[in-house]
């Protein structure tokens, strides 16, 4: 049988047994002729601080390919009597006509309007705010994993009506894969088929997928109601990458990978309202919610990230070499997922800081997702025959009725199966920190030292979680299971989830999941939606929001979960 090699792997093969257990037009501004520039794809905000915003546009004179000069605005009211920011700023060909301003002069805890304007057009109107000096209450909607050809960004536009004051989007804002490829099958009829319809490569292509995304409607709705604070995950390059290389490229027919990685930044930081530094690759930074909220945005993806192992070898099922090796990685105290720059900075950043809550923005699980040997072992193929769906049922069977048994009442292959000596749990998902222990482990004990309130947001699985945050005990067993925080993980915008694979009742996968994985208090499963995080000083309150359809532009958003942290 086939090895498991990846999550995905593990989540095909656990279908088959889990089978057996049984308004956007009028934000689009333009000139009446050409020599007028149009503002095609709307406008944006990001990176707040308190004193200064980064306001963003993308404007081209029709028929021509030069330099547009723009005058950008920030005022206090939507009529422009009262512009407080202005200057003039270039819309280059060689940045592919995007532009960027840091619009500074601004007072801490305001809600601003921003304009561009050229040759007697304007661009559409945005709404922006700064950072407060102080804060008793602090609103965010987060979000991940936002597919154009799996469906409408509905999610969006719910955002964008919703009362959050900022935006956090923790990464795989667009996909680099062909047109029809994956999540592509009904594209076609919802009019949503991946431009340039080859796999993006170059900067062109990456250039026209950032395009393409900005171009829809709920998008430029979105971006022109609140700033956005974002990070990237995989697929702004390539999927599963890490900081040699990834998954979904092959530098035989596609190149080097450093330089189809430098053209996914460029373009990146050409159409994200994010603030470009020196270093394109260095995009980890902290935003000070006044004395409440300190949010440190991570990267756990190319800076430092070494390479993935695969869950099959380390657990066995490649034979011994290869767990060996898969072993000793795994296990390795030097392993890295942030490098020791990011770490070494975000541990300074929680020591510094005064805010009553200390914040992860950050793009997969930390929560540890573990199964244990027996049944990943007993999941080693995507072999869906009888009698391999029934030794996974039976292996998920066995262990779950031997948790359930009181350990003096246990027969000795119950004890077996409990025994993690003799029976590990191990995180199928080893993208995830899951496969980055040591570097888990260290952010975790850093802030239990400095004993400060954690909240974790991550992204990239495409459903919602929420997970205690709990020590290994690398340092000792004396710490093994204390908890330090919790995670709070969205579902995805429009990207599958749990659902495409898992053939039963989304109850029963729950179900499945909640049972095994110790430290994981809820998961939905089968739905799309974004993240409600409101924080006060006594409270982080997370509501996951879901929509019931990403296929039709008519929509009905509910809360599906409430959770309370107090820390």
């Amino acid at each position: 049988m086939t090895p498991v090699s990846s999550r995905r792997d593990f989540i095909l093969r656990l279908a088959a047994v889990t089978a057996a257990l049984g308004g956007g037009a009028a934000l689009t501004a333009c000139g009446g002729d050409d020599d007028q520039p149009e503002f095609l794809y709307g406008v944006a905000s990001g990176d707040p601080l308190a004193d200064r915003v980064i306001l963003w546009t993308h404007a081209r004179y029709p028929g021509r390919d030069g330099n547009v000069t723009l005058r950008w605005e920030v005022a206090e009211d939507a009529a422009f009597t009262r512009v407080v920011s202005s200057g003039q700023v270039t819309a280059r060909r060689d940045a592919g006509h995007t532009v960027k301003v840091d619009a500074g002069g601004l007072a801490a805890g305001r809600a601003y309007y921003f304009r561009f304007s050229a040759a007697g057009a304007h661009s559409p109107v945005g709404q922006t705010r700064t950072l407060p000096e102080t804060a008793s209450e602090l609103r965010l909607a987060v979000m991940s994993c936002s597919n154009y050809p799996a469906g409408f960004f509905n999610v969006y536009a719910d955002v964008a009506r919703s009362d959050a004051e900022f935006a956090i989007h923790l990464g795989d804002y667009i996909y680099e894969y062909a047109a029809g490829g994956y999540a592509s099958a009904g594209a076609a009829a919802l009019g949503r088929t991946s431009e340039p319809a080859t796999e993006v490569l170059s900067l062109d292509d990456y250039r026209r997928r950032h395009a393409q995304y900005k171009s829809d409607a709920d998008s430029k709705t979105l971006h022109a109601r609140m700033p956005l604070i974002a990070v990237w995950d995989d697929h702004e390059i390539a999927n599963d990458a890490f900081s040699g290389g990834a998954e979904n490229h092959d530098p035989a027919t596609e190149g080097s990978w450093a330089a189809r990685r430098d053209a996914a930044l460029q373009a990146y930081h050409e159409w994200m309202p994010i603030r470009t530094g020196a270093e394109r690759s260095r995009i980890y930074r902290s935003f000070n919610f006044g004395n409440l909220v300190h949010l440190h945005m991570l990267d756990t993806r190319l800076i430092g990230r070494e390479h993935q192992i695969g869950i099959g070898a380390l657990a066995g099922l490649e034979g011994p070499a290869a767990q060996a090796a898969a072993t000793a990685a795994y296990a390795s105290p030097a392993r890295q997922l942030l490098g020791a720059e990011q770490q070494a900075w975000l541990q300074g950043q929680l020591a510094s800081s005064t805010a009553t809550w200390q914040v992860l923005g950050q793009q997969v699980l930390m929560g540890r997702m573990e199964f244990p040997v027996s049944v990943l072992a007993a999941l080693n193929s995507t072999d869906t025959s009888p009698a391999a769906v029934a030794a996974g049922t039976a292996a998920i069977t066995a262990y779950l009725t031997a948790k359930a048994t009181p350990p003096a009442l246990r027969t000795s292959q119950q004890a077996a199966l409990m025994n993690p000596a003799i029976n590990p749990l191990l995180g199928y998902n080893l993208d995830a920190w899951d496969g980055y222990l040591a570097a888990r482990e260290t952010v975790l004990a850093t802030a239990l030292q400095l004993g400060r309130k954690l909240v974790v947001l991550a992204g990239d699985t495409h459903n919602a979680w929420h997970s205690d945050l709990t020590l290994k005990g690398l340092a000792g067993p004396a710490l093994a299971g204390v908890k330090v925080g919790e995670e709070f993980a969205t579902s995805s915008v429009s990207s599958p989830g749990l659902e495409s694979y898992l053939p039963l009742p989304p109850a029963q996968v729950r179900g499945i999941f909640e049972s095994v994985v110790d430290d994981l208090r809820w998961i939905d499963p089968s739905r799309r939606g974004y993240l409600r995080m409101r924080f006060t000083a006594a409270e982080a309150v997370g509501e996951w929001v879901f929509i019931d359809t990403i296929t039709n532009r008519g929509f009905v958003a509910t809360v599906g979960h409430t959770a309370r942290y107090t820390g």
